[in-house]
Protein backbone atom coordinates (compact mmCIF):
# COMPACT_ATOMS: atom_id res chain seq x y z
CA UNK A 1 0.00 0.00 0.00
CA UNK A 2 1.63 3.75 -0.83
CA UNK A 3 2.98 5.84 2.10
CA UNK A 4 -0.11 8.57 1.41
CA UNK A 5 -2.97 5.90 1.55
CA UNK A 6 -1.89 4.58 4.38
CA UNK A 7 -1.36 7.93 6.18
CA UNK A 8 -4.79 8.99 4.58
CA UNK A 9 -6.96 6.06 6.91
CA UNK A 10 -4.74 6.68 10.03
CA UNK A 11 -5.92 10.30 9.52
CA UNK A 12 -9.42 8.93 8.97
CA UNK A 13 -9.52 6.56 11.63
CA UNK A 14 -8.20 9.03 14.20
CA UNK A 15 -11.38 11.27 13.23
CA UNK A 16 -13.61 8.47 14.06
CA UNK A 17 -12.46 7.67 17.02
CA UNK A 18 -12.33 11.31 18.38
CA UNK A 19 -15.75 12.01 16.85
CA UNK A 20 -17.10 8.86 18.25
CA UNK A 21 -18.67 7.98 14.91
CA UNK A 22 -19.47 3.89 14.07
CA UNK A 23 -19.47 4.31 10.43
CA UNK A 24 -16.09 4.91 8.55
CA UNK A 25 -18.20 6.73 5.53
CA UNK A 26 -20.29 8.79 8.26
CA UNK A 27 -16.57 10.71 8.89
CA UNK A 28 -16.80 14.33 7.49
CA UNK A 29 -14.30 15.44 4.59
CA UNK A 30 -13.51 18.40 2.87
CA UNK A 31 -16.81 18.69 0.11
CA UNK A 32 -15.29 21.84 -1.78
CA UNK A 33 -12.96 25.08 -1.25
CA UNK A 34 -14.60 28.08 -2.67
CA UNK A 35 -11.95 31.32 -3.82
CA UNK A 36 -13.83 34.40 -4.35
CA UNK A 37 -12.37 37.70 -5.27
CA UNK A 38 -14.51 40.95 -5.41
CA UNK A 39 -14.02 43.04 -8.73
CA UNK A 40 -17.28 45.24 -8.61
CA UNK A 41 -15.55 48.42 -6.88
CA UNK A 42 -12.68 48.26 -10.02
CA UNK A 43 -16.02 47.87 -12.62
CA UNK A 44 -16.64 51.32 -11.18
CA UNK A 45 -13.54 53.01 -11.98
CA UNK A 46 -13.14 54.18 -15.54
CA UNK A 47 -9.41 53.00 -15.83
CA UNK A 48 -10.29 49.24 -15.03
CA UNK A 49 -12.02 47.27 -17.81
CA UNK A 50 -9.49 43.93 -18.11
CA UNK A 51 -9.40 41.62 -15.26
CA UNK A 52 -6.40 39.29 -17.27
CA UNK A 53 -4.17 39.83 -14.13
CA UNK A 54 -6.98 38.84 -11.18
CA UNK A 55 -7.85 36.14 -13.61
CA UNK A 56 -4.31 34.84 -13.92
CA UNK A 57 -3.45 35.59 -10.06
CA UNK A 58 -6.36 33.12 -9.32
CA UNK A 59 -5.56 30.64 -11.80
CA UNK A 60 -2.14 30.43 -9.79
CA UNK A 61 -3.59 30.22 -6.88
CA UNK A 62 -5.95 27.71 -7.69
CA UNK A 63 -4.43 26.09 -10.53
CA UNK A 64 -7.60 26.43 -12.86
CA UNK A 65 -9.37 28.96 -14.48
CA UNK A 66 -11.71 31.15 -12.62
CA UNK A 67 -15.40 31.97 -13.83
CA UNK A 68 -16.30 35.50 -13.95
CA UNK A 69 -19.76 36.13 -12.29
CA UNK A 70 -21.69 38.82 -13.19
CA UNK A 71 -24.51 40.90 -11.86
CA UNK A 72 -27.93 39.60 -12.46
CA UNK A 73 -30.18 43.57 -11.89
CA UNK A 74 -29.31 46.71 -11.97
CA UNK A 75 -28.79 48.75 -8.48
CA UNK A 76 -28.53 52.62 -8.91
CA UNK A 77 -27.47 53.55 -5.63
CA UNK A 78 -23.77 51.17 -5.97
CA UNK A 79 -23.90 52.08 -9.81
CA UNK A 80 -24.51 48.73 -10.66
CA UNK A 81 -25.53 47.81 -14.14
CA UNK A 82 -27.33 44.38 -15.37
CA UNK A 83 -24.47 42.23 -16.24
CA UNK A 84 -21.66 43.93 -14.89
CA UNK A 85 -18.55 41.96 -13.50
CA UNK A 86 -18.60 41.41 -9.86
CA UNK A 87 -16.78 38.73 -8.64
CA UNK A 88 -14.11 36.06 -10.51
CA UNK A 89 -14.43 32.82 -7.86
CA UNK A 90 -13.21 29.25 -8.81
CA UNK A 91 -14.19 25.90 -7.10
CA UNK A 92 -12.03 23.25 -6.05
CA UNK A 93 -13.41 19.41 -5.19
CA UNK A 94 -11.67 16.52 -4.21
CA UNK A 95 -7.64 16.14 -4.35
CA UNK A 96 -7.47 19.82 -5.50
CA UNK A 97 -9.17 20.67 -2.70
CA UNK A 98 -7.64 18.91 0.14
CA UNK A 99 -3.88 20.15 -1.59
CA UNK A 100 -4.87 23.81 -1.78
CA UNK A 101 -6.07 23.60 2.27
CA UNK A 102 -2.36 21.86 3.18
CA UNK A 103 -0.47 24.18 1.11
CA UNK A 104 -2.70 27.07 2.79
CA UNK A 105 -2.37 26.24 6.40
CA UNK A 106 1.43 25.11 5.55
CA UNK A 107 2.47 28.26 3.51
CA UNK A 108 0.01 31.13 3.60
CA UNK A 109 -1.20 31.46 6.81
CA UNK A 110 2.40 31.75 8.73
CA UNK A 111 2.71 34.67 6.38
CA UNK A 112 -0.03 36.03 7.36
CA UNK A 113 0.83 39.56 9.67
CA UNK A 114 0.08 39.02 13.07
CA UNK A 115 -1.65 35.97 12.24
CA UNK A 116 -1.80 33.27 15.22
CA UNK A 117 -5.56 31.73 14.84
CA UNK A 118 -8.63 31.69 12.84
CA UNK A 119 -11.97 32.44 14.74
CA UNK A 120 -13.84 29.98 15.83
CA UNK A 121 -16.83 32.88 15.16
CA UNK A 122 -15.87 32.35 11.20
CA UNK A 123 -18.36 29.05 11.01
CA UNK A 124 -22.10 29.24 9.59
CA UNK A 125 -24.61 26.79 11.72
CA UNK A 126 -23.96 24.39 9.03
CA UNK A 127 -20.52 24.27 9.53
CA UNK A 128 -19.14 25.65 6.29
CA UNK A 129 -15.82 28.34 7.67
CA UNK A 130 -15.22 31.46 5.70
CA UNK A 131 -11.80 32.98 5.83
CA UNK A 132 -10.98 36.48 4.64
CA UNK A 133 -7.52 37.29 3.54
CA UNK A 134 -6.86 41.29 3.18
CA UNK A 135 -4.45 40.68 0.11
CA UNK A 136 -3.45 37.97 -1.72
CA UNK A 137 -0.32 38.56 -2.86
CA UNK A 138 0.87 36.11 0.68
CA UNK A 139 0.22 32.77 -1.93
CA UNK A 140 4.19 31.68 -2.48
CA UNK A 141 2.52 31.33 -5.96
CA UNK A 142 2.67 34.95 -7.03
CA UNK A 143 5.51 37.12 -7.19
CA UNK A 144 5.48 40.81 -6.20
CA UNK A 145 5.59 42.10 -9.50
CA UNK A 146 2.42 39.84 -10.58
CA UNK A 147 0.01 41.86 -8.30
CA UNK A 148 -0.17 45.71 -9.52
CA UNK A 149 -3.74 46.32 -7.40
CA UNK A 150 -4.04 44.61 -4.01
CA UNK A 151 -6.86 42.83 -3.82
CA UNK A 152 -8.72 40.59 -0.61
CA UNK A 153 -9.44 36.93 -1.22
CA UNK A 154 -12.69 34.92 0.36
CA UNK A 155 -11.57 31.22 0.93
CA UNK A 156 -14.89 29.08 1.77
CA UNK A 157 -14.41 25.55 3.21
CA UNK A 158 -17.82 23.34 2.71
CA UNK A 159 -17.65 20.02 4.78
CA UNK A 160 -19.53 17.14 4.64
CA UNK A 161 -20.33 17.52 8.68
CA UNK A 162 -23.79 18.22 10.07
CA UNK A 163 -22.74 20.91 12.79
CA UNK A 164 -19.73 23.24 13.49
CA UNK A 165 -17.83 20.50 16.21
CA UNK A 166 -17.71 17.84 13.48
CA UNK A 167 -16.38 20.56 11.16
CA UNK A 168 -13.64 22.04 13.50
CA UNK A 169 -12.27 18.52 14.80
CA UNK A 170 -11.72 17.53 10.35
CA UNK A 171 -10.22 21.22 9.87
CA UNK A 172 -7.66 20.92 13.53
CA UNK A 173 -7.20 17.40 11.80
CA UNK A 174 -5.74 18.83 8.72
CA UNK A 175 -3.56 22.00 10.78
CA UNK A 176 -6.12 24.74 11.62
CA UNK A 177 -5.14 26.26 14.41
CA UNK A 178 -8.66 28.07 16.21
CA UNK A 179 -8.78 30.35 18.81
CA UNK A 180 -10.53 28.57 22.34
Amino acid sequence: MPKAKKEQIDFVKELQNKLNIKNVNAVPKVEKVILSCGIWSLVTRKWQKDFGEFENNLKRISWQKARMIKSRKSISNFKLREWMPVMLQSTLRKKRAVEFLDRFVKLVLPRMRDFSWISSKSFDPSGVLNIWIPNYNIFPELWLDDVTIPMGIQITIVTSSKNIEQSKALLEALWFVFKL
